[in-house]
């Protein structure tokens, strides 16, 4: 059986991978590119569908193996049924995620309370963005920059890439002032004042910049600054 290498290169699992993407790849391929290595005689592809043959093509099944179980292959050292079972373990945490529901935010303080332990004990500033969808709930929180004891610089494109990616309708811009100040500086204004604007040009709702300092917050919102 030829070597994976000497494969065309639409059939080559990385290369497959980086061409079309990794959702045309079958399992057998995707662990494949963990394992790395077949046999002589046999490809990590085949190997892996081998394996997989044995637990009805079925992640969960392999899963529930055990490193002996699958160490009893040949070219299956403990490092690759390691990083197999690890492989399997991160689809199952993965499926975690998406079924537990998603934080939603009733008002300014719910935004306040979700960045508190993320910012309040910090010795230096960081402008992290919190991307939300239509019913305000929570996808993802993102650090946009980390910076010194009197400011952070933030790349308004890198913002709304963020907020594009994760497919965001409305977004909440939130940094810290190690000073323990609230007060906002001209610079915080200028830079609400901008991604406001860059956000309305892309259709995204720019609901809030929060500052956080110590256990209290200062809001663009509920100040009627924005």
């Amino acid at each position: 059986m030829e070597s994976i290498k000497n494969w065309a290169l639409d059939d080559r699992p990385r290369e497959k991978m980086e061409a079309h993407g990794a959702g045309v790849l079958s399992k057998a391929e995707l662990l494949a590119i963990l394992v790395g290595s077949g046999i002589p005689g046999k490809s990590a592809v085949e190997m892996m569908r081998e394996i997989l043959n044995d637990y009805n093509d079925s992640l969960k099944l392999l899963g529930k193996a055990t490193i002996e179980d699958l160490t009893r292959y040949k070219g299956m050292g403990k490092a690759k049924a390691i990083t197999v079972l690890a492989a399997c373990q991160l689809a199952n945490e993965r499926l975690k995620e998406e079924l537990q529901p998603r934080q939603k935010l009733s008002e300014t303080k719910d935004a306040f309370l979700y960045f508190r332990p993320r910012l309040q004990d910090l010795t230096v500033e960081e402008c992290h963005l919190l991307m939300l969808n239509n019913h305000l709930e929570i996808i993802n929180s993102v650090m946009l920059s980390h910076g010194g004891l009197v400011g952070t610089a933030v790349d308004l494109r890198e913002l709304l890439r963020q907020a594009l990616l994760a497919q965001a309708t409305s977004v909440i811009l939130c940094h810290n002032h190690p000073s323990g100040s609230l007060r906002p500086s001209k610079e915080d204004d200028e830079l609400t004042r901008r991604a406001a604007e860059a956000c309305k040009m892309m259709g995204i709702k720019f609901l809030d910049h929060l500052i956080v300092a110590d256990n209290n917050y200062f809001s663009y919102t509920e100040q009627g600054k924005i």
